[in-house]
This record gives C-alpha cells, sequence and structure tokens, in this order.
C-alpha cells in the first residue's frame, strides 16, 4: 500500500445513512478472484437510476465520499472497500461506520473520516451546493475541512502510523522478513517450507 498523508479533492454527496455493503458493492459482482475491477459494481443497483449521485458528471473525479450514519453495515466483506478504492475514492466522511468496514479500509489505505453529526451535514450541504468544494484530509493532524468547515477526527497512532508509512499487512510482515529467512532456514529439512 502506498503512504496516505494527505487526502485532497473534490467529493461526491451521498446523503443516505445506514448504507450497507451489499449496496456498495452487490454480490453478484463478487465473482472476481482479484481486487481490481470492482468499480464497475460500485453502487450498481442505485446506479441504474440516472438522478443517483455518480452518474452526475458535476461528481466526476471525487477523491471523497461524504455520505450520512452508519456507512458500512452488513457484511464484512472486503470487495466493499475495493470498489470505493477502484473507484478512485481515497476517504470516506461519516458521522459512523461499521466497525468492520473501518477496519477494512485502514488495512486497504482508505482513511475512514469520523466526524460529529452537524460537521457531516454541514459537509455534505456544502458539496451538495457547490461540487467545486474541495475537502482535505490531513492524516497526520487527523483533521478534515473544506468549505470553511473544519474538524478532527479519530484514528488511532497504530492506523495513523500505517498510513503515513503505507504499511497493510503484508507490509508490517515483511518489516521482518530477515527475521522470517533465518528462521525458515534453520528449521530441519523434514519441516514443510515456504516457496
Amino acid at each position: 500500500m502506498e503512504p496516505v498523508r494527505t487526502v485532497t479533492g473534490t467529493a461526491v454527496p451521498l446523503r443516505r445513512s445506514d448504507v450497507d455493503t451489499d449496496q456498495i458493492i452487490p454480490a453478484k459482482w463478487l465473482k472476481r478472484v482479484e481486487r481490481t475491477g470492482f468499480g464497475q459494481g460500485l453502487f450498481s443497483e442505485w446506479r441504474a437510476d440516472p438522478e443517483f449521485v455518480l452518474n452526475q458528471p458535476r461528481f466526476a473525479g471525487a477523491a471523497v465520499l461524504v455520505t450520512g450514519p452508519n456507512f458500512g453495515t452488513g457484511s464484512s466483506r472486503e470487495h466493499a472497500v475495493w470498489a470505493l478504492l477502484d473507484y478512485g475514492f481515497a476517504a470516506v466522511v461519516s458521522p459512523s461506520f461499521a466497525d468492520i468496514f473501518r477496519t477494512n479500509c485502514t488495512k486497504a489505505g482508505m482513511v475512514p473520516v469520523q466526524v460529529p453529526a452537524e460537521v457531516g451535514d454541514a459537509l455534505l450541504a456544502a458539496v451538495e451546493a457547490d461540487p467545486s468544494v474541495v475537502i482535505t484530509i490531513d492524516v497526520a493532524a487527523r483533521t478534515v475541512g473544506g468549505a470553511g468547515v473544519s474538524a478532527t477526527f479519530p484514528l488511532d497512532d497504530f492506523t495513523q502510523w500505517r498510513f503515513l508509512e503505507g504499511l497493510d499487512d503484508i507490509g508490517l510482515s515483511l518489516r521482518n522478513e530477515d527475521e522470517i529467512v533465518a528462521y525458515e532456514a534453520s528449521r530441519p529439512a523434514w519441516m514443510p517450507t515456504l516457496p
């Protein structure tokens, strides 16, 4: 994963609450064996409506999704985060997230920005009124701001460090590659080894 220090860009306002992972990426899209290509299925049921926000050209190319509370509920599918990333989002701003969804975000390099409800409402209103509003998320400072609205957001020290260093679970393991190689080399020949 690449380091994530700041996310700066326009936003898509998704004024909906309790968005579950099956709405984010419907189950019929889960047949892929790689992590790419899921952006096509992002909110695919809702995108059948020509008026849906992702179908509006004025919100094209946005880096941030601003949504209502309780985002990412439902199943634990990582594909929901992969779909958001593949579509081009680098962060999601919401008053609350499902725990598993939030964890999946942090492990894949997407910043889950949890803000007070009034801040979320203000950002939604600002982006709905003016799609050119730029939102900046500073991972080091744990702040989000745009359109005269600013707030801090919670991010534990370890997760913040992982974002800043660009370390997913594999990257964390590879920090100990020399010790892993030495251990594997010292194992008896009759024991299974890694290729």
